[in-house]
């Protein structure tokens, strides 16, 4: 040992241990572990507690070690010698009196602690001092125990086998108050999950008297416990979890969890989906990860699919578009899993990518009929049948886009006259020359429809002699059914009014529909119809235009393209016009 060491802690002279600050780090680096066991016998005396000349000895004697140590980076070299007298101070009293001052022997402890455990990413250090660390947080000592956890959380991020051993003793340290510990047991967890299981329930009480970065690790615990997939952990974290899904601080963690149980315990989630379903109401942006839920339970079986899919299609009809991609994959997964739900349709729907809506309006109608398919046990072609005709339905677009129809109207008019149409050729209907009042009226109800159907079904068969199915017909027979003929050639001109188009151009070809239906129609109506319109009942096929009579010559050519078309891009079965 140094001679001035010696010299200062044998005779302990208080008057030369400055003197040791005059040394150089290297040249009293050799007598540091001497040193530390000289200063254990001083601390270990009887009367040290009360020995002021002693206590300012040791305490300038550790403060010059510790420097030495430091600037050295002999660490590893001293840490018995260190670890030695830091476990000695557990021998004594670390409660601080009743002027809240440390005790002689927690200043020692709190000088060495800072020492050792600043070297957290040494192992070797690491695995003399935690077994001593831990048992300094159940002193009593406040202050030494907050510093302490910090400590051992940083150890926790590098070396958490070595605390495994002890994490009984850190979760009764954290249950005693010493939340800032809670950052340590998900480091742990891994390791030894049963001391913390035996006391989650007790840990997710303290919830409420935690500060929030508390809460986070806590919540951090619950899912690496959520990904081991025990279910005596999941009994007590579900409800747990959907209590404070509520406070946005925190609820985007708690669902990650939620989804983590969703993946292996779905079953468990299911008498919660109403509670989920108000808060995402509350909370429009979590709607992304509510779908997910949503749809690991609807994989369960036919009837929580069925319970679980009214949500997701309302989602897909109300949500911004960024959610549109989730809520439609989780809703196809689910009707891919049970075919039943939506049966042939299925693919049809999904196939209406530019429209979301109407995919939600499609899967919507599609769900309430098959629910009352199984409800009422219709006949299937019944079903098909109302589910067509309620399709029959003549609107009017007042949007801006309607001058540009009326455009590409009269040009397609203007260039069929100017190719010689025949003299009697079938002026298209205007839908301009109706008043707004009038359009309004044009509106086929359900009675209505059901007779347009019952004439399609009976009385009329295709131009060139195949027989309609009545099980698939249409509500109009329409060029504009024809998709990719219509993309390749701009659009129908009439595609303002889908279903009014579809309806007067089945009339040309079926002039016993308008006969049907025309007494329901307004009596202007009738009377523009009828000054526009020749006697096609009489020669029906005589006045066809230009257009009509190549398609018809075609139409197996027509046909081919389509199908080939539509094999290369799907086209939707139906447009809507969407707003006004």
């Amino acid at each position: 040992m140094h001679q001035l060491f010696r010299l200062v802690l044998g005779q302990k002279d208080l008057s030369r241990a400055g003197d040791l600050f005059s040394l150089d780090d290297s040249e009293i680096e050799g007598s540091l572990t001497e040193a530390l066991e000289q200063i254990k016998i001083i601390s270990s005396s009887s009367d040290y507690q009360t020995n002021n000349n002693d206590q300012a000895v040791v305490e300038i004697c550790i403060t010059r070690i510790t420097t030495a140590i430091r600037e050295t980076e002999s660490i590893e070299k001293h840490a018995k010698a260190l670890v030695g007298l830091w476990d000695s101070c557990l021998e004594h009293n670390l409660r601080p009196s009743g002027k809240d001052e440390d005790t002689p022997h927690a200043k020692i402890a709190s000088d060495i602690m800072s020492c050792i455990l600043q070297n957290y990413n040494r192992p070797p250090v690491m695995a003399l001092a935690i077994p001593i660390a831990v048992k300094f947080l159940h002193r009593g000592n406040k202050e030494l125990c907050r510093n302490m956890s910090n400590y051992l959380s940083l150890a926790a991020i590098t070396k958490a086998d070595l605390l495994a051993d002890h994490t009984e003793v850190i979760v009764k340290s954290i249950l005693q108050g010493n939340a800032m510990l809670l950052r340590v047991l998900p480091a742990v967890y891994d390791k030894q999950p049963q001391p913390i299981n035996r006391h989650l329930t007790e840990l997710l009480a303290l919830m409420s008297q935690l500060e929030q970065p508390e809460q986070y690790h806590l919540l951090r615990l619950l899912h690496v416990a959520a990904k081991r997939k025990q279910p005596e952990v999941v009994q007590k974290c579900i409800p747990f979890l959907i209590g404070h899904l509520k406070d946005s601080t925190h609820n985007d963690i708690i669902l990650s969890i939620l989804i983590e149980i969703a993946g292996y315990e779905p079953v468990a989630l299911n008498s919660f989906l109403p509670m989920l379903k108000e808060i995402a109401e509350r909370f429009p942006y979590l709607i992304g990860q509510m779908a997910r839920i949503y749809g690991a339970v609807g994989h369960v079986d036919e009837e929580r699919a069925r319970s679980c899919l009214p949500f997701l299609v309302s989602q897909l009809a109300s949500m911004e578009h960024s959610f549109h991609h989730i809520l439609l994959l989780e809703i196809k997964s689910i009707t891919d899993t049970f075919s039943s739900i939506l049966g042939p349709q299925s693919r049809d729907i999904f196939r209406m990518s530019n429209s979301f809506t109407a995919i939600a309006k499609l899967l919507t109608r599609q769900l309430e009929t098959t629910k009352a398919r199984s409800d009422r046990r219709k006949p299937s072609t019944e079903i098909e049948f109302l589910e067509k005709l309620e399709e029959v339905n003549l609107t009017v677009d007042e949007n801006e886009d309607h001058e540009k129809l009326q455009v590409k109207i009269q040009a397609f008019e203007d260039k069929i006259n100017a190719e010689g149409s025949t003299p009697g050729s079938i002026r298209r209907y205007s839908l301009d020359q109706i008043s707004k009042e009038e359009r309004k009226d044009i509106r086929f109800n359900r009675s209505k429809s059901l007779a347009l159907h019952t004439a399609l079904t009976n009385d009329l068969s295709s131009e060139d002699g195949e027989v309609v199915e009545s099980g698939d017909t249409r509500a109009s027979i329409s060029l504009s059914e024809i998709d990719p003929l219509g993309q390749g050639h701009d659009r129908s001109p009439f595609k303002g009014d889908t279903d009014g188009s579809q309806l007067i151009n089945s009339s040309v070809s079926h002039p016993s529909i308008i006969h049907i239906e025309s007494e329901n129609l307004p009596e202007t109506v009738k009377e523009n119809y009828q000054e526009e319109t020749p006697d096609t009942t009489s020669r029906p096929v005589e006045y066809h235009d230009k257009l009509y009579l190549h398609l018809k010559e075609n139409l197996s050519k027509v046909k081919a393209y389509a199908v080939e078309m539509g094999k290369k891009i799907p086209v939707p079965d139906q447009c809507t016009i969407e707003g006004k």
